[in-house]
């Protein structure tokens, strides 16, 4: 695996290598990230990875300080999962100056996880529209348990017609259904232990949706008491359409996506369950 930090490096690395599919990170990689490394192999000639812990997303009480930078580990586990181009910029390489022009997503990045970290999605676009300028891929892979980062992507690629495809990686997780994150490693053990709750209460609403329910608010205010009484403190669980992350349509049948975002002792997770349409409508 070839590992480049210099731009015009990577760039002279990535001439003449096909079609190249790329994957952003920020490292402190997990099996969701490998499975996304294995999966971008089907859609190209060269795979390539990138790791950057990225402060503009990271608001004045978020964690960039403190996020888990491991590149030896990570380089390791690119390496073994066949990764054939590692982009590990520096701050200096990828901001050699104070970065004034910005990606504003539309309004509705401030709903859901926009709401309560204002300026997020500003960041994350910015970052991976420079990303792609630098790498120009083909295609590029992002996990689905950032549900809304993934919408936010892809609406920037689509409306700014990037010649860019933007596949969707399935979310992985540990045998009790918690979603895997470089932010569950900030648990103690009891919290490990209580954390798959989240997944499972996203459970009961989509099986509550399934078999017919259609009082949403009352899902998402129950769902969330649930995870208060335990010790959570949440910031929002939502039932939303797929399409666009608006609300349902008022006996609408479409597919539909339960969201939600809460604290467990000083970890931030997040979680979704896609809920398709029943077929046939």
């Amino acid at each position: 695996m070839q590992i480049h930090s210099p731009i015009p490096e990577l760039r002279l690395a990535l001439m003449k290598r096909g079609r190249v599919v790329f994957v952003p990170t920020m490292g402190n990689l997990h099996a969701g990230h490998i499975a996304l490394m294995t999966a971008a192999r089907a859609h190209g000639d060269t795979v390539v990875a990138s790791i950057f812990v990225n402060r503009l997303q990271f608001g004045p009480s978020d964690d960039f300080d403190l996020y888990p930078r491991t590149l030896k580990e990570d380089c390791e586990q690119l390496a073994a999962a066949g990764v054939d181009v590692l982009f590990a910029p520096t701050e200096g390489d990828l901001y050699p100056e104070p970065q004034q022009y910005h990606v504003e997503p539309p309004a509705s990045q401030n709903q859901l996880d926009g709401e309560f970290r204002p300026g997020h999605f500003r960041g994350v676009a910015t970052v991976v529209l420079k990303l792609f300028n630098i790498v120009q891929p083909q295609a590029a892979l992002f996990g689905k348990k950032d549900y809304q980062q993934l919408m936010v992507l892809r609406n920037m690629t689509r409306q700014l017609a990037l010649p860019i495809e933007i596949i969707g990686g399935e979310t992985v997780r540990a045998a009790d259904g918690l979603a895997l994150s470089s932010r569950n490693g900030y648990l103690s053990a009891a919290e490990r232990a209580e954390a798959p709750r989240l997944q499972r209460l996203l459970q009961h609403v989509s099986a509550a949706i399934r078999a017919g329910e259609t009082d949403f608010a009352r899902l998402e205010r129950e769902t969330s008491g649930e995870l208060d009484r335990h010790g959570w403190k949440t910031d929002y669980v939502a039932v939303r359409r797929q399409a666009d992350l608006q609300l349902p349509d008022t006996g609408g049948k479409q597919a539909l996506v339960v969201l939600a975002a809460s604290r467990l002792g000083p970890a931030r997770l997040i979680d979704n369950l896609e809920i398709d349409a029943p077929d046939g409508r």
